[in-house]
């Protein structure tokens, strides 16, 4: 049985990740690791009921971070109050809006930003409840060719 799972995200310049994902997504530092070379082996964020780890990449471990040849990051759902304000929030901080909040067929109003360490970041938020079955016929209709 599983009984938990976390998003790991490894980056370069651990201690301005979590700085910044303290200023665009209020995540609270629980503790991190440092070993003497100043490099964070591993951190810990609180990020509401989930917890956020992650560490310096250590290509010497095969442990690698966005960037030069490994340009994709993870990519993260936040399912936030306010999308807007979140989106906002994290743009000040520093994340690039790739996508703009918008209501999507799903049910969402959600958005795509990168943050400055190459991970995606999806924010969203409920404006309806849709079913499995309405979904599905919204997703079709995506592809249908204009009329």
């Amino acid at each position: 049985m599983i009984h938990e799972a976390f998003p790991y995200l490894r980056v370069n310049g651990a201690a301005a990740a979590i700085d910044f994902y303290t200023r665009a997504f209020g995540a609270v530092e629980k503790f991190r690791l440092v070993e003497p070379s100043g490099r964070i082996g591993h951190a810990e964020l609180q990020l509401g009921p989930v917890v956020l780890m992650l560490s310096e990449a250590f290509p010497e471990y095969g442990l690698l971070a966005p960037g030069g040849n490994h340009t994709l990051g993870a990519s993260v759902h936040l399912h936030v109050d306010d999308a807007d304000t979140w989106a906002a929030r994290a743009v000040a901080a520093g994340a690039v809006l790739e996508s703009p909040m918008s209501d999507q067929f799903y049910g969402e109003r959600s958005g795509r930003l990168r943050d400055p360490f190459g991970h995606q970041w999806l924010l969203g938020h409920a404006i309806e409840t849709v079913t499995p079955e309405e979904m599905q016929r919204r997703y079709t209709a995506l592809f249908d060719p204009p009329a």
